[in-house]
């Protein structure tokens, strides 16, 4: 029974906060656009929390309050009555206080790899230490996690591999952007023509420029896209799951909502992505590092994170 809806942000489209704010500290943003849902979860008003991911709209927030979210593959649960802000990115979404809740919702939901995910090992696992072609942007916090990360996961028996992806993915946050600006302008035309005067002008102008920006270049920005998501899945089936920031830091002070790009890449290749917390930074804020799998190995995940997130939790601690 749902207890009732949280705030957003615009139509989850837009980064300014709703004025909801994190619980670990009132003047810290608990992010974006699920900002109500992160917020909600971690301080104990409800035990799960529905939530849709554009582009970092679910796995940012949890990271910066501390919670476990989840982002499946895209389409591999319905989106079926929510808002569209982008038909080729949009993604249901879950945050909540355990994996064990996570897994619960997605058996509710229906959701199914192809084969029956096997009890992970831990001393027999092997995890690729991602940084992403944005990693110069990442802060003390998010830094001092992944280097915990990998002691930890090493003393528990894993194996640790960095792995430096190709080159052609290092245009994937433009080719995002691409696509994003151009399928918001589609999807909030409607309120554009009708009710101007009632959104906000970022929504207005991603919605105007919408209908004057040029096809080819979104159609240029599908079909990459579409050619780089088989070459990762490629690439992370290489291993047990991939480890990789959820955001640049803790969450930062104000009423923005922080930067997506840790988590802009992961939502474009449709990838599934849970973001394990367990870390603290700067003022004891909550730090999180994301979990990613190839496309439609959503159930080996959740049981991945579930071995991943007990070690984090005990073994994680002030960074």
């Amino acid at each position: 029974m749902p207890t009732g809806k949280t705030t957003t942000t615009e139509f989850t489209a837009t980064f300014e906060g709703p004025g909801t704010r994190n619980p670990h500290d009132t003047s810290r943003t608990p992010g974006g656009s699920s900002s109500g849902s992160a917020a909600a979860v971690a301080d104990m008003q409800v035990p799960i929390a529905l939530c849709t991911q554009t582009v970092g709209s679910t796995i940012r927030p949890a990271s910066f309050t501390g919670v476990y979210a989840f982002k499946p593959t895209w389409n591999a649960i319905s989106p079926e009555g929510q808002k569209m802000s982008s038909l080729t990115l949009d993604t249901f979404a879950v945050m909540a206080r355990s994996i064990a809740d996570l897994q619960q919702v997605g058996k509710v939901l229906g959701l199914r790899d192809d084969e029956p995910p096997r009890q992970i090992s831990l001393n027999k696992a092997t995890f690729a230490f991602v940084k992403s072609p944005i990693w110069p942007s990442a802060g003390p916090g998010t830094v001092a996690a992944l280097q915990r990360a990998a002691k930890i996961l090493i003393k528990a028996g894993a194996h640790v591999v960095e792995v430096t992806l190709p080159h052609e993915f290092d245009d994937i946050l433009s080719l995002q952007n691409e696509i994003l600006e151009a399928e918001i302008g589609v999807a909030f035309h409607r309120e554009y023509s009708t009710s101007r005067d009632q959104i906000s002008d970022y929504l207005a102008s991603i919605a105007q420029t919408a209908h004057t920006g040029s096809k080819k270049a979104y159609v240029r920005a599908l079909d990459k896209i579409a050619a780089l998501r088989p070459k990762m899945d490629e690439i992370a089936d290489r291993y047990t799951a991939i480890v990789t920031p959820s955001a640049i830091d803790v969450a930062p002070k104000g009423t923005g909502t922080g930067s997506s790009d840790f988590n802009a890449m992961w939502t474009a290749l449709h990838m599934p992505v849970i973001n394990v917390p367990g870390f603290k930074g700067e003022d004891d804020m909550p730090v999180g590092l994301s979990l990613v799998t190839s496309r439609f190995r959503d159930e080996h995940l959740l049981q991945v994170a579930r071995q991943v997130g007990g070690l984090f939790a005990a073994k994680g601690g002030d960074i």
